[in-house]
């Protein structure tokens, strides 16, 4: 077997190749080829992390927890031992490894030492592939990463260095030793050593042997199609996976990086004077994407004396690497000189500290003596104790249970990146930005059926993040919901659509029918389809729609991945935040059963699609084949997935670092007894009994992020109740709402349910085998 191991250095041509990586695997694999899945889905940073020296602290290992030698032998022998299972399990003729860690932060040959340890008992035959750019444009793209990871010298630091003799070691040494809580890491501070293409051709050929490494220009066609025969060429492989076309990532403004760095070097400054402080690092992220301002990218012409400093090795480098094209790499005829953007609007990086001083202290540790003891959710009460869970579950799901155990389908909370459990400080409240003429902005549109208790919260909360305007069908209502939205349409806050006389299977998709033609939708921008109990979770910016967008420009549709929220203990009916009172949820990673990684669909009205469904929208338009880009909820690209079919993520789509679909499908457990006795929405001649409180009551994960909204949602929802129509109608309903509960406790039928409901305690896995065995059922 061979390993090819692709080092990057350069990140944006890695993460390209990565993608097409992963979604040719199956592809691959049939011709014997793996890429891995072991090390990371895609990225295989966790190597990375694994073989850096011990004392050598990057960015990644204190980010991800494996800062200590310790932390990091155990990543070290899991990854063996996945790795090595992986291989066993497929026996390929080759296999690759990606992460631009390698080649940008491994610089010393005990860690590239390291790097091979662990690949040889695997396999003697090992293939380093790097590929390179133009060292102007290489340096610009670093920056702005490093940027955004906390660097605060500008370009200066590689543009002094151009006459020195020896790069890789004059840019090792500008590399501080690690201070975590300043920022200081050497991969983020330092300038980059590996511009020295020989000296980084021989430290590789040290380790591995004369000839290992293997050197090629960064394609022009890297979002073409056409670079599947890159990767066949890259790799060897004698095929070339097949890739879309995608859209080219729109590079941050000087203007925006000028800040970025000025804000990092007074935080740097603050933080050295007051070591009592301590910013966490997505606080510190969070404020860097704040202060964005739009403008025109760094030109790498004004840094055409790197490129020129390194000319002559790469014509020398070409004669051996055939991989490597001088003209792809020679510089253009150098402007005038670097110097920093102007910012912008008199920015001042100190004023914006102050400004962010009250999110610092808030972020500030307290001492062991003011730390309060976390309230946890107290445990639904039930009539009298459970007899043993395990008793209760049916043969089959008892079954299911056994073969979940240490199968790749068991639930787990390790996937994605945010800290779920840690409430973040609140978001900032801004004036909302009012649609252009002609346009409705973002527009939801929604189905309802008795849901007065929970509509001014729903509406306050995405008026708060970004929404411009709703259009709401209802059918069927008794408990006021009709009559709130007739007042909200009266004070120009909702388009309200009476949907009593629907006919076919369902009111929902007769009222999408018919919202295709109402002028509300066809001026939206954007457009969503949710329903009341649904709540989308920006998890990066300052929480908007439009913080979430600015990470996927070139997106045309989202995947919205559901995170369903259980009943969290609550009994009764209470007139209270529904965003509040629930934050127990399935945990990040369940694919089975099949509802879990639902989606509903955010998409911009393009034309690309002819029919809205309940999930997203259908009948791909052939004129817009290949112009539809779908992403999941980290930003990651799908549309390979989804672009045609399908309501739901896999294993492999699945993320929602920058965004979730809330739903609390459930709320209290009275609120469930009421939703049982009215049916679903949807799919009106079903009922909703124990197998829908099984799928959906997931309490056993916390996840408190959506929480960061709750100031701004109060704003907003004071506003509506200060009308006093609307207050009065919000309050008839509530009522209504209570004695329906109290109604339906009395029947025999309903409070048996709810009991069963209540003494019916699972573990998320033995959640999981239950609903298997009654998917014939669903």
């Amino acid at each position: 077997m061979r390993i090819c191991v692709h080092i990057g250095p350069d990140a944006a041509t890695t993460d390209r190749l990565q993608r097409v990586l992963d979604g040719a695997r199956a592809q691959m694999l049939a011709q014997g080829v793996l890429y891995a899945r072991s090390p990371g889905a895609r990225n295989h940073t966790r190597i990375f992390m694994a073989v850096n020296m011990p004392a050598e602290v990057d960015s990644l290992r204190h980010i991800r927890g494996f800062a200590t030698p310790e932390k990091q032998q155990q990543l070290h022998d899991a990854v063996a031992r996945e790795l090595t299972a992986e291989v066993r399990k497929t026996r390929p003729k080759t296999l690759i490894l990606s992460a631009h860690q390698f080649g940008t932060s491994l610089p010393s040959r005990p860690a590239i030492k390291r790097l091979r340890d662990l690949l040889r008992p695997l396999s003697d035959d090992i293939r380093i592939v790097a590929h390179m750019d133009e060292p102007a444009r290489l340096v610009v793209r670093r920056y702005a990463a490093q940027v955004f990871e906390g660097r605060s010298r500008g370009l200066d630091l590689e543009l002094g260095m151009t006459n020195v003799g020896n790069w890789w070691d004059a840019a090792l040494a500008t590399c501080p030793a690690p201070d975590p809580r300043r920022g200081q890491f050497p991969d983020v501070q330092g300038a980059s050593h590996w511009l020295d293409l020989p000296r980084l051709v021989a430290e590789w050929d040290a380790v591995f042997g004369i000839g290992a490494t293997h050197l090629r220009s960064r394609p022009f066609g890297l979002y073409s199609a056409d670079i599947g025969s890159e990767v066949r060429d890259a790799f060897d492989l004698g095929f070339a996976p097949i890739a879309e076309q995608v859209r080219a990532p729109i590079r941050p403004s000087a203007a925006w990086l000028a800040r970025a760095r000025q804000f990092n070097e007074a935080v740097q400054r603050f933080l050295t004077a007051r070591p009592d402080f301590n910013i966490p690092r997505p606080l510190w992220r969070t404020f860097l994407t704040d202060m964005k301002v739009t403008g025109t990218p760094i030109d790498p012409g004004h840094l055409a004396l790197i490129s020129q400093r390194f000319a002559r090795d790469i014509t020398q480098l070409a004669t051996q690497h055939p991989g490597l094209d001088v003209g792809r790499m020679t510089a253009r005829p150098g402007l005038c000189d670097w110097t920093e953007a102007d910012p912008k609007f008199g920015f001042r990086a100190t004023q914006y500290l102050l400004a962010f001083q009250p999110r610092i202290r808030a972020a500030k540790p307290k001492r062991p003596d003011q730390a309060k003891t976390p309230q946890m959710p107290s445990a639904p009460k039930a009539t009298c104790p459970p007899p043993n869970t395990q008793d209760r579950l049916p043969p089959l799901a008892r079954q299911n249970l056994l073969k979940l155990q240490g199968s790749t389908l068991a639930p787990h909370n390790r996937l994605g990146q945010v800290n779920e459990a840690t409430l973040g400080q609140p978001y900032v409240i801004r004036a909302r930005q009012i649609p252009p003429p002609g346009s409705t902005g973002t527009v939801i549109v929604a189905c309802m059926k008795n849901e007065a208790p929970y509509i001014l919260e729903w509406i306050a909360y995405h008026r708060a993040i970004g929404v411009d305007t709703f259009l709401i069908y209802t059918n069927d209502c008794d408990d006021g919901t009709a009559e709130i939205l007739g007042r909200l349409q009266q004070l120009g806050l909702v388009e309200h659509r009476n949907n009593d006389t629907w006919r076919g299977k369902s009111p929902q998709q007769y009222a999408l029918n018919h919202a295709r033609d109402e002028p509300v939708i066809r001026n939206a921008d954007w457009i969503i389809h949710i329903d009341v109990d649904e709540f989308i979770n920006v998890r990066c910016g300052n929480g908007t729609l439009d913080d979430f967008r600015a990470r996927v420009p070139d997106a045309t549709n989202v995947a919205m991945t559901w995170r369903l929220f259980g009943h969290n203990g609550v009994l009764r009916l209470a007139d209270d935040l529904v965003i509040d009172q629930f934050d127990g949820c399935a945990p990040t990673y369940c694919p089975k059963p099949h509802t879990v990684w639902g989606f509903k669909t955010m998409f911009r009205n393009i034309g690309a699609y002819t029919k809205m469904s309940c999930h997203r929208p259908n009948k791909l338009n052939p004129e817009f084949t290949g112009q539809v880009k779908w992403v999941n909820g980290s930003g990651t690209d799908m549309t390979s997935e989804a672009q045609n079919r399908g309501w739901r993520n896999s294993r492999k789509s699945i993320g929602y670092d920058l965004l979730q679909l809330n739903h609390y499908a459930l709320r209290s457990a009275e609120a469930y007894l009421i939703k049982r006795q009215r049916g679903r929405a949807l799919h009106v001649d079903r009922t909703i009994g124990l197998n829908y409180w099984i799928r959906m009551d997931w309490s056993t994960n916390h996840d408190v992020t959506i929480k960061r909204n709750i100031p701004r949602l109060r704003t907003g929802l004071s506003d509506l109740l200060a009308d006093d129509t609307l207050h009065g109608l919000h309050r008839r309903g509530c009522d209504w709402h209570h004695a329906k509960a109290h109604e339906l406790h009395a029947m025999p039928e309903f409070e048996d349910l709810y009991q069963q409901a209540l003494a019916l305690r699972l573990s998320e896995t033995e959640r999981v085998a239950y609903a298997l065995a009654l998917d014939t059922q669903s």
